[in-house]
């Protein structure tokens, strides 16, 4: 059995250590490309202040290089007895390079360890969930176009309120997609900041340039004060939860349409088949199975901010064991919530539109508030024309015009669209994926 970073001469209880590693190390592998990537820039720095020498930081680069790859492959492995990602990582370094791994951990804790991990971790996701929000924008807001002089019912309690379009509707959720970005974009503006060198959550005598390591691994700047940034654990996942969690609440709202759209009593939407699900008992059954579960996952993605807090929300200053925990909420969402995602842009792209909704008599009083305003503007007071229009529909002498002309910013007739895609793509901009991207790579290829 392996041998914690932390063990002296007494052996851990058996049951005591299944219980405290808990997940761990299941949830530890996803972390392994930036463990190591926070302890390449961690050594370069120590080698900058005098604590490693150039043949050592040479030796120690080129094996972290060789685990990188084993972790990227999908080949890195945490063995048994071994507690984390961080012990897994020293331990076959002390293999290869004997006492000279173990030299790593010099002005280090696996506190301010599993901070950079996680950072880096998280901001990594955040770019993908970035790319494939913003995929599903794209389709969104191609079908709004297309779609944009096809009229729908609008509807407020679930009753015929007055006229919509597809062009609104696709457009609608384009937008809160870009509102979603926003917060996404505070969130990794949060998750960009560099905990490396807070140790333990107290600062190290050793001395530490910590603007180094900050530079090495891309961030924007670091977190200061060396107990905010232990502070920051099980915020920035708080924080980066409420930005996938708004996401998700977009994205289970047009779902639920999708699901009311497509069924019988409404018909304005139609799936292909071969996106559907059949019954068992039933042999004409085309279900929209995919939208269901969506909207149960992202229902689901909802709940993770408050299960964080809940965590967190009693606990002082200082490092704790309890944060450990948030690591198996945390670590899946992003995959779940991609899957949802990707899902929905495939469904959006492919579902029929009926073009014919409004023929049904049952959809003509969505045009009584039209007709107010024809008289209104003709010169009658809005309240008079409001009084003449309702007797009309009480004594079932109500024929609707249902040409429509709207003009406003944003209205049937002018969707906007193009000042949308402005606003995302404005946003878009602020993210600095580059520099992070360029960071990391000068780190594995130096």
């Amino acid at each position: 059995m392996a041998t914690k970073l932390w063990e002296k001469s007494t052996q851990v209880n058996a049951k005591i250590e299944a219980f405290t590693v808990g997940r761990d190390r299941e949830m530890d592998v996803f972390l392994a490309r930036y463990d190591v990537l926070g302890s390449m820039a961690h050594i370069r720095m120590l080698q900058s202040v005098g604590l490693l020498q150039t043949d050592e930081l040479e030796a120690l680069l080129e094996e972290l290089k060789s685990i990188y790859q084993l972790a990227d492959t999908g080949n890195f492995i945490i063995e048994e007895g071994v507690e984390d990602v961080h012990s897994q990582v020293e331990l076959l370094l002390t293999r290869k390079l004997g006492d000279m791994g173990k030299k790593i951990h010099s002005g280090r804790s696996r506190n301010d360890q599993v901070l950079v991990d996680l950072k880096l971790f998280a901001r990594a996701e955040i770019e993908k969930t970035v790319s494939t929000v913003s995929d599903l924008f794209d389709v969104l807001i191609s079908q709004s176009n297309r779609y944009k002089d096809v009229l729908l019912p609008g509807y407020t309690h679930l009753q015929v309120a007055m006229p919509s379009s597809f062009g609104l509707w696709f457009g609608a959720y384009a937008e809160s997609l870009a509102d979603d970005l926003q917060l996404l974009l505070s969130a990794w503006k949060i998750t960009n900041r560099n905990p490396l060198g807070s140790a333990a959550g107290y600062g190290s005598s050793f001395p530490l340039n910590r603007q180094l390591t900050t530079d090495l691994l891309g961030f924007d700047s670091m977190n200061y004060n060396v107990v905010y940034a232990q502070m920051g654990r099980g915020k920035m996942e708080r924080t980066v939860a409420n930005a996938l969690a708004s996401v998700a609440a977009t994205v289970a709202k047009l779902a639920f349409d999708a699901c009311m759209f497509t069924s019988q009593n409404f018909g304005f939407i139609k799936l292909p088949d071969e996106f559907t699900t059949g019954s068992s008992i039933m042999p004409h059954k085309k279900n929209p199975d995919v939208f269901e579960l969506t909207r149960a996952k992202c229902n689901k993605l909802q709940s993770l901010p408050q299960q964080i807090m809940m965590i967190t929300n009693n606990l002082p200053s200082g490092y704790f064991r309890d944060l450990q925990i948030i690591k198996e909420i945390f670590i899946p969402a992003f995959a779940e919530l991609t899957d949802c995602l990707e899902m929905t842009a495939m469904m959006m792209s492919q579902v029929k539109v009926n073009t014919n909704i409004l023929d049904d008599s049952r959809y003509d009083y969505l045009f009584s508030v039209e007709e107010v305003n024809r008289l209104t503007l003709a010169g009658i007071p809005f309240r008079d024309a409001y009084k003449q229009v309702g007797l009309e529909i009480e004594a079932g002498n109500f024929k609707p015009n249902k040409s429509i002309n709207h003009t406003h910013q944003g209205s049937i007739g002018n969707l906007f669209n193009a000042e949308i895609c402005s606003y995302k793509n404005e946003i878009l901009t602020q993210f600095t994926f580059e520099k992070v991207q360029k960071a990391e790579k000068l780190l594995l290829e130096k």
